[in-house]
């Protein structure tokens, strides 16, 4: 996928490219024997994602901060269809005690679990700490994701296993994993301030959420699990992500317009390597504009995917800090 079939949207090997719409990509497929949970889902891409996971008749779990706003997500949902399946929990991924609580939470629903989408996430935002002590971006970005998904994968296991379908989990990557610190994660100085950037912090967060689905791929094949995980990049879009850097961004947007995507284009990737045939058995990679693409070579570095794999455990295990 080059440069050409970014501007102009043509299509690549999977037969979709950037002008495709999660709704085009997911066309014929019926998800009504599957249950998603969709972290972020309302706003933005998480929210067409949810809402086109929910018109292929999944049941969907939108997993959010801010609960108003989830319930209006769903009243939306349910406006155009009213046989949607949505449930509404609470889930801030900045605090582990609320990712334990929510995990909590859905376990009492007594749902099965087919879909992981990690959707959610904060951008450029100023240096400041979690609830737990970890610099926000990292925690919220890739900790946060990390400590669900571990929480997770046994529901998902046992799930996959009962049902005999395929789970798949979908972290929400980014082009920029290319631009983060030397040596790619900063693991001994994760909180230091003097050195922090903006964008590389969101960069190494990004390159995290890559390195994340390379080693638990990994595991999940070592176990003979029937799950697979897979990085997604989204494409450019103006979404309230870049709430921190508006000028910037807005700059950007007109000079490079014609490269940004709409949110159903934006929510594309996602739905089609949650839902699409074609996916079945593929793990460990990362896609963009539904089709297989090549990350960087820290992305690709099994030894620091290890590496990350083992410092998250310890931060999410012994967090620097803890918040009564």
């Amino acid at each position: 996928m080059g440069i050409f079939s970014l501007i102009t949207g043509r299509p690549g090997p999977s037969g979709f490219g950037s002008a495709s719409t999660a709704e085009q990509v997911t066309e014929g497929v019926d998800a009504s024997n599957l249950t998603a949970i969709v972290t972020g889902g309302a706003s933005g891409i998480g929210f067409e994602t949810a809402r086109v996971l929910a018109l292929r008749k999944a049941h969907v779990v939108i997993a959010t901060r801010n609960l108003d706003a989830a319930n209006e997500a769903k009243q939306l949902i349910l406006k155009d269809n009213e046989a949607a399946r949505v449930d509404v929990l609470k889930l801030d991924l900045c605090s582990m005690k609320s990712i334990r609580a929510f995990v909590d939470n859905f376990n009492a629903l007594n749902l099965p679990l087919n879909l992981l989408i990690n959707n959610a996430g904060i951008m450029f935002c100023p240096f400041q700490l979690s609830q737990d002590g970890i610099e926000s971006q990292f925690a919220t970005n890739h900790i946060g994701h990390f400590l669900l998904t571990n929480l997770l994968l046994d529901k998902m296991k046992s799930t996959a296993r009962t049902t005999d379908i395929e789970g798949r989990i979908v972290n929400l990557s980014s082009i920029a994993h290319l631009h983060t610190y030397e040596n790619g994660i900063k693991f001994d100085g994760i909180n230091d301030e003097k050195s922090y950037s903006d964008k590389r912090a969101y960069g190494q967060s990004k390159l995290a959420n890559i390195l994340h689905v390379k080693e638990l791929s990994r595991r999940l094949q070592e176990d003979g699990a029937n799950i697979t995980v897979n990085a997604v990049h989204p494409g450019l879009i103006m979404t309230n992500l870049f709430r921190h850097s508006a000028v910037l961004m807005k700059i950007l947007q007109l000079l490079s317009y014609i490269l940004w995507k709409n949110v159903p284009q934006g929510a594309a990737t996602t739905c089609y390597v949650a839902l699409h045939p074609s996916m079945k058995g593929e793990t460990g990679k990362y896609y963009l504009d539904c089709n297989e693409m090549a990350p960087s070579a820290y992305a690709s570095d099994e030894t620091l995917a290890k590496k990350l794999w083992d410092f998250s455990n310890k931060l999410v295990n012994s967090p620097p800090t803890t918040s009564n």
